[in-house]
C-alpha cells in the first residue's frame, strides 16, 4: 500500500505543479491576457508526462524481472 501511494504521488506531481520559470510565466501571462500562459503551462506539463511514463515502465519491468527470479 505504501508503494502504491508513493507511485500515485509521483504520477500526479506533474498535474499539481506549475511548470514554468518566473520569466517565462511573466512573458506568457502578459500576452493575450494570460490565455497563452495557461496553454504554455499545460503544454509543458504534457511533455513532462512521457519521461515519467518511460522511467516508470522500465522500473516496473525491472521489478517484475527481479521478482520472477
Amino acid at each position: 500500500m505504501k508503494h502504491f501511494v508513493l507511485a500515485i504521488s509521483f504520477l500526479s506531481l506533474p498535474f499539481i505543479s506549475i511548470a514554468q520559470c518566473s520569466m517565462c510565466k511573466a512573458v506568457a501571462e502578459s500576452a493575450d491576457g494570460g490565455v497563452f500562459g495557461a496553454g504554455l503551462n499545460y503544454g509543458i506539463l504534457y511533455l513532462m508526462i512521457f519521461p515519467y511514463l518511460i522511467i516508470g515502465g522500465i522500473a516496473y519491468r525491472l521489478y517484475r524481472a527481479k521478482k520472477a527470479n
